[in-house]
């Protein structure tokens, strides 16, 4: 991968705009999952999702359930957010974000 050869200060600068980017990208992502994912197991379900799963008073199936949708979709969300945030680095700047580098496949 060709290195950019641009001041220190400007990657300096470019690391804290990605930075920003990708944590409000990654934020807002997961927020909206949330809150799709809390419509979505009410609808299923007929009930809140578990404010706390690790509750002794929340069923089992229920706990484990809540915590592999919510993780897997807060990740893939979040994911595909800032793959959005990087695309849009790339068209802006020319080069991937300071953090990103190239997957070799």
């Amino acid at each position: 991968m060709a290195k950019s050869h641009g001041s220190k200060s400007h990657g300096s600068k470019g690391s804290k705009v990605w930075s920003a980017m990708s944590l409000v990208s990654a934020l807002g992502a997961a927020t909206v999952a949330r809150k799709a994912l809390d419509k979505v197991w009410q609808a299923g379900t007929g009930r809140k999702p578990p404010a706390n799963p690790a509750d002794p008073d929340v069923a089992m199936w229920e706990a484990v359930a809540w915590s592999v949708i919510t993780g897997a979709s807060v990740a893939v969300a979040r994911m595909f957010a800032q793959r959005r945030a990087a695309s849009y680095y790339v068209k802006s700047t020319g080069q991937l974000p300071p953090q990103l580098a190239k997957d070799d496949q």
